[in-house]
């Protein structure tokens, strides 16, 4: 057991302190190439410099722990028994943030090996083509949540038809004894287009009695914070 510990001291001392040196500089300008993809891509939106920075961070934690594996296989054992407990828990806000964590993941993996090559010409590759793709923006979509008397259901659903020259859909239907609510998903450029009329959507609604609350809702699949 003493050789063996021995032998285990060895073979990490063994380690050139330029080389991981060289490692971590390089995992941290990729790092900064990964950060200024994002602050671009997500520049206008969901744009969170916690998470931005988070990766910086995962980059060269991601080479250091490739460093100190190196070729020792029973650290290497240790080191992924040791990460096995972990579990993250965090909630993506932006489908393409897992794009930029695997991405701090494989940069920090190729530089912890030492392959630079990999790392440089693959994450040049990734930005631009996040560059390029990666400011491209769903169209939103907007809900129109009407509630009123039961009675007005007739009267409500054409007012909405007509008003929107039925390009919209009806998505949900809730009523009771008394009241109805309707909830109509609107293209954002069919109501855009619409907002150059003279009187508003609500303001159509309003005229009809009964009438408790008219919403307009921006509808967008990403989470928002």
């Amino acid at each position: 057991m003493g050789s063996y510990l021995s032998n285990l001291m060895q073979q990490i001392e063994a380690l050139n302190a330029s080389q991981i040196l060289a490692q971590i500089l390089i995992a941290i300008v990729l790092g900064f190439v990964i950060y200024l993809s994002y602050y671009l891509a997500h520049a206008g939106t969901v744009y969170s410099r916690k998470f931005n920075v988070s990766l910086v961070v995962l980059t060269v934690l991601t080479t250091v722990v490739m460093t100190a594996i190196g070729n020792n296989v029973a650290l290497s054992l240790g080191m992924v028994g040791a990460l096995s407990i972990v579990r993250f828990r965090t909630a993506i806000k932006d489908s393409r943030d897992t794009v930029y964590i695997f991405w701090a993941i494989v940069a920090g993996l190729s530089c912890g090996v030492g392959d630079y090559m990999t790392a440089g010409l693959g994450s040049a590759g990734v930005f631009l083509v996040l560059l390029v793709l990666g400011r491209i923006k769903n169209e939103n979509r907007m809900l129109l949540i009407v509630r009123g008397a039961r009675s007005t259901e007739e009267r409500i659903m054409s007012v909405i038809t007509h008003y929107f020259d039925g390009r919209l859909d009806l998505r949900v239907k809730n009523t009771t004894r008394d009241t109805i609510e309707l909830i109509y998903e609107i293209p954002r450029k069919t109501y855009e287009k619409n907002l150059k009329k003279t009187s508003s959507i609500d303001e159509e609604l309003y005229q009809i009695e009964h009438i408790q609350y008219v919403n307009i809702v921006v509808q967008d699949d990403d989470i928002s914070s």
